[in-house]
């Protein structure tokens, strides 16, 4: 198959608000209409990925396209930085990832951050999860596994964010893509909050469940601190929420 075969568009290919419009209609309208979902699905690469994930993933499969799509044809026109996953519960999306990262950004390192012992406290006011939701999980078996495949580029961060990220910032350097996948309001919001800073510029922030029926804590995060505070504007809604960080520079904010 042929190597680029995101679909052509007619519109523009320029910055506005801080999204290219371009980029999110390539991935947002080809995977729900365009078709793109089927040749994401004959790619030997996207193929290698699920495979190594071993049943390991409860991502959406759309949403596993789409972080497939960012990596592969959109990570390589910003600067080099690092993958943060906050949320990896068994791993499957780190691992994901990380396969693929290892094939085009040899030298990306990919960070899963979770308790691996199911959720913290959370806000009933907002949340629908619960404490101790998703922890039918196994910091010890996710790790041999990762060893067993080879994934050296993969780095599991065990503890609560507020534990771990502020050191783990420090060494890791600026980060390209932050995959948000943590449900629940308080972690949603500590996540893009510790992270906004120190994102490449465009790179990318990717909330895996703000258009989940079950999240809207994570929603709120979204309507209140990114959009309504911070001023960004989504690149997609379908089939998630993807945003990107400030620009250098851009004529039309």
């Amino acid at each position: 198959m042929q190597d680029n075969y995101l679909p052509k568009l007619s519109i523009e290919n320029t910055l506005r608000f801080g999204r290219s419009v371009h980029d999110g209609y390539q991935r947002g309208w080809g995977l729900e209409f365009g078709g793109l979902a089927t040749s994401v699905e004959q790619d030997p690469l996207f193929q290698k990925a699920v495979a190594a994930v071993g049943g390991r993933s409860v991502q959406d499969p759309h949403r596993q396209k789409n972080l497939f799509l960012i990596i592969k044809f959109y990570l390589k026109h910003i600067s080099p930085g690092c993958i943060l996953e906050f949320g990896s519960y068994k791993g499957g999306s780190a691992i994901f990832m990380a396969t693929l990262c290892r094939e085009l950004f040899p030298e990306m390192k990919i960070y899963a951050l979770d308790t691996f012992a199911g959720m913290p406290a959370t806000d009933k006011g907002i949340d629908a999860h619960n404490a101790g939701d998703f922890a039918d999980t196994s910091y010890e078996d996710l790790k041999l596994y990762i060893d067993q495949i080879g994934l050296t580029n993969l780095h599991l961060v065990k503890g609560q964010f507020e534990n771990t990220t502020p050191s783990l910032l420090k060494e890791c350097g600026p980060i390209s893509l932050a995959h948000i996948d943590c449900d629940i309001f308080s972690a949603v919001s500590y996540s893009y909050n510790i992270t906004r800073s120190a994102m490449c510029p465009g790179g990318y922030i990717v909330f895996d469940d703000a258009t989940v029926s079950s999240c809207i804590g994570a929603t709120e995060v979204v309507e209140h601190e990114v959009v309504a505070r911070d001023g960004l504007r989504s690149e997609q809604l379908f089939p998630h929420f993807v945003f990107r960080s400030p620009f250098a520079s851009d004529a039309n904010q």
